[in-house]
């Protein structure tokens, strides 16, 4: 029981690991999605894409929507995805330096 209790979870590392894998999957996600667009096939949600955003995947997402030139004419997407990138940078460094 003692070793569980030194476990921790979040280290630097595990955080960094997580959101490299986070914006893999955004990025992916908007490559899929604007292929299936193009197909005329089922396509995934833009809450979805939001949600992957909101997890930490702002990069990936965003770096897949521009790359892949998906939802660049949508307002929600141009304003709302780097607005919550955004809001997640500026939660970390308040968290970090403030807390």
């Amino acid at each position: 029981m003692e070793n569980l209790a030194e476990f921790n979870l979040f280290t630097i590392k595990n955080i960094v690991i997580y959101l490299i894998i986070i914006n893999i999957i955004g990025f992916y996600v908007m490559w899929s999605d604007k292929r299936k667009a193009k197909k005329g096939k089922w396509r995934i949600p833009e809450n979805t894409l939001f949600l992957i955003t909101l997890l930490g995947g702002g990069i990936g997402t965003i770096a897949g929507m521009y790359t892949f030139r998906h939802k660049t004419q949508k307002l929600k997407f141009t304003i709302g995805l780097p607005a919550i990138l955004i809001l997640e940078i500026v939660l970390a460094i308040y968290l970090k330096f403030i807390i």
